[in-house]
């Protein structure tokens, strides 16, 4: 089998008529959403915390000491701090019933001391499942090391892992689990709105059409207090207002958000996303495939009674050869969106992998109007 890297011909003459027959009924792609939705708050963001800690009360299924060498250095020097000396008979302990793990967690903006917050464990030896143990108090560590979280309680996998002689069955992750609630604010962020002259908003997809936007329409609703300085950030002037206020109202404003015009190819899935914009030039395809197929179809010859012959099996070989010679190569026009031209190419039975082949050609010919990003 020989296979012509373009692939769509017969049925892209079909394809356009449809695409020709949707085109006029596509509804508009671009839809107002709130700023709250597309901006944050400069400052305003939440800070990841990270310790290590160690899970304990599991059935067996914690790290092995003799390996984990982190692990029993842990356990013997947790058992010091207790009163508990080992370290003359470290090399004896052989539980299986402990587990070294890295907790994680996110601080939410304004948290206080005393809040509680979710944290995530996570096994770092040989552990096989978390199921069942408890964490111990555990410090949480900013980037600059100081302590802002404590984190303890019972670790939930929500994991199913069953272990037999001859096979075994898994569901989840055993080795990661998370404690709802489980951490412990010790030290506030600082960060106060109160008596700021300028606040900024920071756009999660930087874009200057969208920042323009938004500094028009807060403009609109609040007078000219509102200036883009870059694709992602727009400075707000309070002018004594009360800050908390002031977001309040203009959060809820709303704006159509732009975007450049990108198409996202996932080769391993097969996945193919595309964002609105997006546009083709006039390009003739064409696709095409020579195909080969072999049928053995075996025959039985068997002989007249008395004749004295054989019962045989007799070959029989069909070969049917398609190099699809009818096909034509076929112009698309530039007057079709690409994301129109897809589903009437899915309408007709044209996979993801056909469809990734084929932007791949329409971009190396320079009639992609997009950015083509393969992952």
């Amino acid at each position: 089998m020989r296979k012509n890297p373009f692939r769509l011909v017969k049925t892209l003459a079909a394809a356009l008529v449809l695409v020709a027959n949707t085109a006029a009924t596509t509804p508009s792609w671009g839809q107002p959403v709130r700023i709250k939705d597309i901006a944050d708050v400069e400052g305003v963001r939440d800070n990841q915390l990270v310790g290590y800690g160690l899970v304990v009360g599991l059935p067996g299924t914690g790290d092995r000491l003799r390996t984990a060498i982190f692990t029993r250095q842990s356990l013997v020097g947790m058992l010091e701090r207790l009163g508990v000396n080992t370290r003359d008979n470290e090399t004896r302990l052989d539980t299986r019933n402990v587990a070294a793990v890295m907790v994680t967690a996110n601080l939410p903006s304004f948290a206080q001391p005393g809040s509680r917050i979710d944290v995530a464990v996570s096994s770092l030896g040989d552990a096989q499942n978390l199921t069942g143990g408890t964490l111990l108090v555990t410090p949480l560590l900013g980037a600059d090391g100081a302590v802002f979280a404590v984190a303890q309680g019972a670790v939930a996998t929500g994991a199913i892992a069953v272990r037999g002689a001859a096979a075994s069955v898994a569901r989840g992750v055993p080795t990661s689990a998370r404690i709802s609630a489980g951490g412990i604010v010790e030290r506030a962020i600082p960060y106060t709105l109160a008596g700021r002259d300028h606040v900024r908003l920071s756009l999660r997809n930087p874009d200057f059409t969208t920042a323009q936007r938004i500094a028009a329409a807060i403009n609109r609703a609040s007078g000219g207090v509102a200036r883009a300085t870059d694709p992602r950030t727009v400075l707000l002037t309070l002018g004594g207002r009360d800050p908390m206020a002031f977001i309040t109202n203009i959060e809820q404003l709303r704006v159509e958000p732009d975007q450049v015009a990108r198409v996202i190819i996932e080769e391993a899935s097969g996945t193919i996303v595309m964002g609105s914009n997006v546009r083709v030039s006039t390009v003739a395809i064409a696709q095409g495939n020579l195909t080969i197929r072999i049928t053995e179809t075996p025959q039985v010859s068997q002989p007249n009674p008395l004749a004295g012959g054989e019962t045989t099996v007799v070959p029989r070989t069909q070969i049917e050869v398609d190099d699809q010679a009818e096909r034509r190569m076929g112009v698309l026009r530039g007057s079709i969106t690409l994301a129109e031209l897809v589903r009437g190419l899915n309408s007709l039975g044209v996979g993801p992998r056909d469809l990734i082949t084929i932007l791949q050609s329409i971009k190396a010919a320079g009639a992609l109007q997009a950015e083509l990003e393969v992952r």
